[in-house]
């Protein structure tokens, strides 16, 4: 499936911040995740809200803390969709 540049930039910088035994794992997790994401919208491409779904519905809740602060140096501008969502 089709990355826009910018985002796959974003995102690849985003990894390299993630712990190198976590790495691997997370970076396959969230492409897939997000792969499915652009699917379901019948998209062709995996926009920013795809790939920050998945962090958010993918990632360990004790991680949790890590990733959104790993998000906000990476410039994935969560907050605009609405993220983090409320538990009922």
């Amino acid at each position: 499936m089709n990355w826009d540049n910018q985002l796959k930039e974003k995102f690849d910088a985003l990894i390299l911040r993630i712990p190198v035994f976590h790495r691997r794992i997370t970076e396959e997790a969230i492409i897939k995740r997000s792969e499915e994401n652009a699917s379901s919208r019948n998209s062709s491409q995996v926009e920013e809200v795809d790939v920050i779904s998945a962090f958010f519905s993918d990632v360990p809740s004790p991680f949790y803390s890590m990733m959104v602060r790993l998000l906000d140096q990476s410039g994935l501008d969560y907050k605009k969709y609405g993220f983090p969502k409320t538990k009922k």
